[in-house]
């Protein structure tokens, strides 16, 4: 069963790049309502103006993930006006860059970890009981984590946490749904490297590991959530740098990921989006 069609679909950081394609492919795929979610107001306003000309019932809504009772209450007003989502993307993120002792711990560490893991984990404790108790049809939710999860990098250390973070916790709950045998409801982990959206702008891709495009992300993100996938790694370098990481000593791996595949130095010129 398409678990898209039909479905009512949340996206949070739903008003540009990512976002945007993930509401276009929802409603590619028939979906019957699409919920963006999004701090700019404006910018989401406008993309399900633009949206709505497709059919479908799209709406916007103004809301600081970063803050848990915002989420609390804008989950109330959707389920007011077009129900309980079917399928959730955790897509919202952002960047702070530098190294860990010139972070500031309010303004970068715990914006960061709130809007990168813990507005995912509080969204997801909302909706996942719903999701649980409604078995007529295959409940989705795609986690948009980062390879920054899966390999230590300079200058990116308080995202690589909020990432590892939420790799750790979106792998643990889909044992537990396994487990329990919630089997209609399939999470899917997305760890992509550099996309192109402006967030990482400055930074530059490792050997053999070209940034990609928002587009090409998305798909493979979406095809991945469609068909229940439990991790989603893109490009496949990110599966061979996991594995060396993992047999090598950590020194020589070190060695190679600075002066081979320039892991290292990947972020030595990031400036980001304004």
């Amino acid at each position: 069963m398409n678990p898209v069609a039909g479905a009512t679909v949340l996206i949070t950081g739903g008003a540009r790049g990512m976002g945007e394609l993930f509401a276009r492919r929802a409603i590619a795929g028939g979906a019957r309502a699409i919920a963006l979610w999004d701090v700019d107001e404006d910018a989401a306003s406008a993309l399900a103006s633009d949206l709505r000309g497709s059919g479908v019932d799209v709406r916007a809504y103004r809301v600081d993930i970063s803050r848990q009772e915002e989420i609390v209450e804008a989950l109330a007003r959707m389920r007011d006006e077009i129900g309980v989502p079917d399928i959730l993307v955790n897509n919202a993120g952002i960047v702070r860059a530098g190294v860990f002792w010139e972070n500031d711990p309010q303004r970068d560490i715990e914006a960061t970890m709130r809007v990168n893991t813990l507005a995912a984990m509080w969204l997801t404790r909302e909706v996942l009981p719903a999701m649980i108790a409604d078995t007529s049809r295959p409940k989705r939710i795609l986690n948009v984590a980062s390879a920054a999860g899966t390999l230590a990098n300079p200058n990116m250390s308080v995202y690589a946490a909020s990432k590892w973070a939420m790799i750790g916790w979106s792998e643990s709950v889909r044992l537990e749904l396994v487990k329990s045998g919630h089997g209609h409801v399939a999470i899917t982990t997305f760890c992509p490297s550099y996309v192109s959206t402006g967030m990482f702008a400055g930074a530059r891709g490792p050997l053999l590991t070209p940034i990609m495009t928002p587009r090409q992300a998305t798909q493979a993100a979406w095809q991945g959530m469609v068909r229940g996938t439990p991790m989603v790694l893109r490009p496949w370098t990110v599966k061979l740098a996991m594995a060396a990481r993992g047999v090598l000593p950590t020194r020589v791996w070190d060695v190679l990921a600075a002066r081979v595949f320039q892991v290292y130095s990947s972020m030595d010129h990031f400036t980001g989006r304004s």
